[in-house]
């Protein structure tokens, strides 16, 4: 079947996998489409999308953004209509970014909150989401002339595919997405990548980010998912400690283009890797 070219990620996001997709999906078991899609670590959901799976589990700990994908299917009329009344004004745009500070933000309808994040995420510089460590969004006004603030196409696709198929949308810790997981399941896992280097930062996307334990965690849990006969493909940095991490997988080094470097010299193609449990 034809997969739906207007069903793709709404949001531009960390460490999106766009651009490396068909490298993914060689990547894919040889019988994915038999398989019920589970991704605990969804994003801006490249993969899915890309896919279009009709049976699908989806989670991210982000709560703006899985509100988004939630109003996204269940509310679009009205969110395309909020989000044209959106400025792309500087004094606007802050205006928007700085309600998160205030008391105003914990009123906001499930509406506004992904009106306003989609904004923002349309708006802002280098159109990332990023927040600080107390989780306010700190990217700065973008500048852009034109920027796609309604993408109604690809909104109604969007709303047309999950509304059409079973889709699970999930807001908690990965480990309870991966309980629902069982041997006809295909597990799909991108989490905050573990840094290459001191000033490499892949985590501003989730209050707190994530260290060394929490890949140790991640990894015990995908030891599960092969205890269980479950097959998975996990994307990571392609540092010595993940490496070392899953030795015991088939590990395969790709290259992907990243721009969000905090040090430019770091920037541009870099070394990711896949690792999977299966041949």
């Amino acid at each position: 079947m034809a997969q739906n070219k207007l069903i793709a990620p709404f949001l531009k996001w960390v460490g999106g996998k766009r651009q490396i997709i068909h490298t993914i999906a060689n990547h894919l078991p040889k019988n994915i489409s038999r398989l019920n899609y589970v991704e605990p670590f969804v994003g801006g959901g490249a993969v899915l999308f890309h896919l279009q799976p009709k049976n699908a589990i989806i989670n991210d700990s982000n709560s703006e953004l899985i509100n988004a994908y939630e109003v996204i299917k269940e509310d679009l009329g009205n969110l395309i209509e909020d989000l044209r009344k959106h400025k792309n004004e500087s004094d606007y745009f802050y205006n928007i970014r700085g309600i998160d500070r205030t008391e105003i933000f914990k009123t906001l309808s499930n509406l506004k909150r992904a009106s306003r994040i989609i904004y923002l995420n349309k708006t802002c510089y280098n159109g990332l989401y990023r927040v600080n460590n107390a989780g306010e969004f700190n990217a700065p006004f973008g500048r852009y002339k034109n920027p796609n603030i309604v993408n109604a196409p690809t909104l109604t696709a969007l709303n047309k595919y999950f509304n059409s198929n079973n889709i699970t949308i999930l807001n908690g810790d990965y480990a309870d997405t991966l309980k629902l997981a069982d041997k006809n399941s295909f597990v799909y896992l991108d989490p905050p990548y573990h840094p290459i280097s001191s000033n490499s930062n892949f985590t501003g996307y989730i209050q707190g980010g994530w260290n060394m334990y929490d890949q140790v965690r991640l990894r015990e849990a995908c030891d599960e998912l092969d205890d269980r006969g479950i097959k998975f493909l996990l994307s990571n940095s392609s540092s010595q400690f993940i490496k070392d991490q899953y030795e015991k997988y088939i590990i395969s080094i790709v290259k992907a283009n990243r721009a969000i470097n905090s040090d430019a010299s770091n920037r541009g193609e870099v070394e990711e890797v896949l690792i999977k449990n299966y041949e």
